[in-house]
């Protein structure tokens, strides 16, 4: 039961649908916080949905199917470089989109970069430690909270930093229990997204 509650929390949360439950944050919890009108902020965030998680999956899913990847849990080390490489191609492009393109917001494509960014770190860091993927998103989405709840303090956003911070504590304790990490491995994906995302955003917003 535990392993298949473990399990559950690591699909649900996985880190290909972080961005946009940063960029949902952005749009409808604190929507002070950007100047995208409301009326585009729908398509806006299923664009982002379909770039960043529904192609990057479907990506995977082809790789998976010729033998590319041996499976989507990407156990060994080795097998990560590969796909996370195909991933960080499609948010490069989709960063790049929005900032040639679009250009709606600066916050929002300050968060397409750091996610991109913090992707590509992640890839190279794959080169010498199995760190995880899981919590290095999750790092990125607690400093966007974190510093959001800084810059626009109240009580409903305090409370909904708690609940980021405890969903980031179920999915490192479900990414050990399911044995796919050891500590050093989440407590070390964790930092490296959260002081990374931290950073960008505590300057753009508080500086």
């Amino acid at each position: 039961m535990y392993r298949k509650l473990a399990f559950g929390i690591s699909v649900v949360f996985q880190p290909l649908l972080i961005p946009s439950l940063m960029v949902a944050t952005l749009f409808y919890i604190v929507p002070e916080a950007t100047v995208v009108p409301q009326a585009a902020k729908w398509s806006i965030l299923l664009l982002i949905s379909f770039s960043t998680f529904l192609v990057p999956l479907l990506g995977l899913v082809g790789m998976k199917y010729a033998d590319t990847i041996p499976g989507f849990h990407l156990s060994g080390q080795r097998d990560r470089f590969i796909p996370f490489s195909l991933v960080a191609v499609f948010y490069c492009m989709t960063a790049g989109f929005f900032y040639w393109r679009l250009n709606v917001d600066e916050l929002l494509i300050l968060t397409l970069s750091t996610v991109t960014l913090s992707l590509v770190a992640l890839t190279l860091v794959t080169f010498f430690w199995k760190i995880s993927a899981h919590q290095t998103a999750m790092g990125g989405w607690v400093a966007l909270v974190a510093v959001l709840s800084m810059k626009f303090y109240s009580a409903p956003m305090f409370y909904y930093l708690l609940l980021i911070i405890a969903i980031s504590g179920l999915v490192g304790t479900s990414r050990l229990y399911l044995n796919a990490h050891k500590p050093g491995e989440v407590y070390g994906g964790f930092l490296m997204g959260f002081c990374f995302n931290f950073m960008a955003y505590y300057y753009f917003l508080l500086q």
